[in-house]
C-alpha cells in the first residue's frame, strides 16, 4: 500500500497562510494591550488629577510613617511621589530645566503634596526634590517627588 508523500507535508502556501494568521492574531492582541494601557493610564491621570480628600492630620500620619521608615532603614530621604508628566501643564519641561516657578505647572495630587510641604513639611526643615524620573525613548516621563531631611 503506497502513501502519497505529498500529503504528510502541507503546502507551502497553506504554511505561509497559516504564518499571516498567527501574525494577525499577535498583532491584534498587541493593540489591544496598548488600547487597554492607553485606557488605565486615561483613568489613572483622570483619578489624579481630582482632590485626594485627606486632610492635613491624614497626609501627616502617611508622611511620619514614610520617614520612620526610611530613617530606621539609614535613608536621608524617601521617594514620596511618582506621576506621569501629563499632571503637569507644560508635560514636566520646567520641572526638567528647573525653571523658577515649576510648581505652577503642578496639578491635582501633586499640587497638593508640594502644598502640604510647603505649609506643614518646610517649617520643619524638609526638603522637597522634583524632578524628571523617568526619560522613556529619550523624553521625559514620571516625575518623582523625593523628601529629604539630610
Amino acid at each position: 500500500m503506497a502513501t502519497d508523500l505529498s500529503k504528510l507535508v502541507p503546502s507551502a502556501k497553506s504554511v505561509m497562510e497559516k504564518i499571516a494568521l498567527v501574525e494577525s492574531q499577535k498583532a491584534a492582541e498587541a493593540m489591544k494591550q496598548q488600547t487597554q494601557a492607553e485606557a488605565e493610564k486615561k483613568a489613572l491621570i483622570e483619578r489624579l488629577t481630582q482632590p485626594s480628600g485627606l486632610s492635613d492630620e491624614e497626609v501627616m500620619k502617611k508622611a511620619a510613617a514614610l520617614i520612620q521608615r526610611a530613617a530606621s532603614n539609614g535613608r536621608m530621604e524617601v521617594q514620596v511621589y511618582r506621576f506621569p508628566n501629563a499632571l503637569c501643564t507644560d508635560r514636566g519641561r520646567a520641572i526638567n530645566q528647573q525653571e523658577a516657578g515649576w510648581e505652577q505647572t503642578l496639578t491635582g495630587i501633586p499640587k497638593e503634596i508640594y502644598e502640604f510641604w510647603a505649609r506643614c513639611l518646610r517649617p520643619l526643615g524638609y526638603k522637597l526634590r522634583v524632578e524628571i524620573v523617568d526619560f522613556s525613548g529619550g523624553i521625559p516621563g514620571d516625575v518623582g517627588m523625593t523628601l529629604k531631611w539630610g
